[in-house]
């Protein structure tokens, strides 16, 4: 709940969509405590309104038209640090959420949230929370329930046995080495190298395994 005597939190809005820039704008002046900084249409507009500040919080659509509101998240965090991001989209896979996150968004919601929910958001974020639609909050615990391997394998859209290959020559050993542990014939595992070289656009096994490596660097949870 608002407090009394506080200055009302300032939302801008970016949204492409017309009718719900309206909306949202609808909800905010509704509520005690929050109220409208403007609504733009796209990210360049936007930002050009905010250069000297001005809103608390951002609710902003990823998909605009010209620059993305990943993009404008990065730009919002670089130069004022101090406004809260919220990503309002359609998007709900866990490599759009995690993108958002790193640029720089301290909430991420599904448009079909509900007026309730957008509003307790905004004071959530600017309580130092970070806000999220359950669909959105799930997808994040399951994508830190995967094992980077998985993570890997699906970015290169490796199969279970070129997974279980790759690892194990990034572990250094021989095709001979490889065909024991697995149960497979030398052969075999030549024929999935050659499969994997052509999944990972590289030409030898040592690219393949450093390839791999990085790979794993930069699951979601490992990055900076």
């Amino acid at each position: 709940m608002p407090t009394a005597h506080r200055e009302p939190i300032k939302v801008a809005v970016i949204e492409d969509t017309p009718a719900l820039g309206k909306l949202v704008r609808k909800i905010v002046d509704a509520m005690d405590g929050i109220e409208t900084f403007g609504v733009w249409e796209n990210a360049e507009d936007g930002l050009k309104a905010i250069e000297n500040g001005g809103p608390d919080v951002i609710l902003m659509d990823i998909s605009l038209p010209g620059m993305s509101g990943i993009e404008a998240t990065i730009q919002v965090k670089g130069t004022h640090p101090g406004i809260d991001v919220i990503m309002l989209t359609v998007h709900d896979d866990d490599k759009k959420i995690f993108d958002a996150l790193q640029a720089g968004a301290s909430g991420y919601l599904l448009k079909n949230a509900s007026p309730d929910d957008l509003c307790r958001a905004i004071f959530e974020v600017r309580a130092g929370g970070a806000p999220m639609s359950a669909e959105i909050a799930r997808l994040v615990v399951e994508a830190f329930h995967r094992p980077a391997s998985s993570e890997a394998s699906q970015a290169f859209n490796l199969s279970k046995r070129e997974t279980e290959i790759v690892q194990l020559v990034a572990r250094g050993l021989a095709n001979k080495e490889i065909a024991a542990e697995l149960s497979i014939s030398v052969e075999t595992v030549r024929v999935h190298l050659k499969h994997i070289y052509e999944k990972l656009h590289v030409r030898s096994r040592t690219e393949a395994a450093m390839k791999y490596r990085d790979s794993l660097e930069r699951a979601p949870w490992n990055k900076q």
